[in-house]
């Protein structure tokens, strides 16, 4: 009896060890996809893909980017990336990544950027800053539903 009490308690050590990495390797895998998306997100605005909004976004998101008085809705945010659009043209970025915690169906990432922009004047800008993105999973895909942050300089 006890050499079979021992030997079950091997098969349940083994399990839940498993079962441990199996859910350590999807938060992983997960973290990558969340990252690969606000890469994704960046590099569209950068190359002027103006459907981003409605392919990335949630239909629910709210966002409250640093420059906005008040947080902006999906449509809010729409309008402004097409005024943006109009005004001045990405160069090049670069993303930092601080952390990135997924929890279920919804994953926070903090990071830092760098970017650089090219005005309807020809001039050159660069910015710095942070953002904090939440994203929701839709299906095999994230989303965003809301982020906060942006440029530091005023």
């Amino acid at each position: 009896m006890p050499r079979q009490i021992g030997l079950l308690a091997v098969i349940i050590s083994v399990l839940l060890l498993h079962s441990s990495f199996a859910n350590a390797q999807d938060n992983v895998d997960d973290q990558a996809e969340v990252w690969a998306t606000v890469e994704a997100i960046w590099d569209a605005q950068e190359q002027g893909d103006n459907g981003w909004v409605d392919a990335m976004l949630s239909a629910d998101f709210v966002g409250w980017p640093n420059g906005s008085p008040a947080p902006r809705s999906k449509a809010s945010t729409r309008m402004w990336a097409r005024f943006d659009a109009g005004q001045s043209k990405g160069l090049a970025h670069e993303l930092y990544p601080l952390s990135i915690v997924v929890h279920g169906d919804v994953a926070i990432v903090h990071y830092l950027f760098t970017s650089f922009t090219q005005l309807k004047d020809k001039s050159t800008q660069s910015h710095n800053g942070r953002f904090t993105d939440i994203l929701v999973r839709d299906g095999d895909s994230w989303k965003f539903i809301s982020w906060h942050g942006g440029s530091d300089a005023s």
